[in-house]
Formats: C-alpha cells, structure tokens, sequence
C-alpha cells in the first residue's frame, strides 16, 4: 500500500498529533506553495517506509489557523515532529529527503 500521509484540522490535532503514542511528523503546507508540492513526493515515500513507527500528517495552513499560529509557523513548507506530546524537531523549507529520514530516525531512539 502506498503511503499514508493523513490530512489533519485544528479540531483534531490533539487527538492525532499531542495524544499519539507513536511520534507524529506534521507538514504545515498550502496549495499555492511550490516548495510544499516539492517536498510532498519525500514525505509520501517516508510514510511509507515508516508505516507502523510514525504518524505522518499534514495539516494546509489556509484551513486551519489555530495549530500554526500555535506553533509560529511563520513559512512553509514546516515539518514539525512531535513525540510524547512535544515539538523534537522542526524542518523550515524544501530539505532533501535524507534530512526529513534523519529527523524521524531520530524519533524513533
């Protein structure tokens, strides 16, 4: 099965992303930004690979505003990683998959 990379909203981020017990990778995105569609096809791959160890999610900015502005997301595309209900790691910009692979091997330690 191809990956699974869940489309997340406000309402349920504390259910999915702070209550998980699996660490949970979040990409802040939106429609119009390109380096957002650049990375997507690294996430996608990684959700894969990490199916069963790591939450990947997603959650457009446009949509929902309350969780960015919580988490001063302040450009996108933003990779927040939680685990046990904290922020362990944030990636700013369009980053090569191995540093995205690096943060959630991290993660799982």
């Amino acid at each position: 099965m191809a990956g699974e990379v869940k489309d997340i909203k406000d309402s349920d981020f504390q259910k999915l992303v702070l209550d998980s017990q699996e660490p949970v990778l979040v990409d802040f995105w939106a429609t119009w930004c390109a380096p957002c569609r650049a990375i997507a096809p690294s996430v996608e791959a990684l959700s894969t690979q990490y199916k069963g160890q790591v939450q990947f999610t997603k959650m457009n900015i446009d949509e929902n505003q309350d969780t960015p502005q919580k988490y001063n997301i302040r450009s996108i595309p933003t990779l927040l990683l939680f685990k046990g209900g904290k922020v362990v790691e944030q990636i700013v910009g369009a980053v090569p998959k191995s540093r995205i692979e690096d943060a959630v091997k991290k993660s799982l330690i």
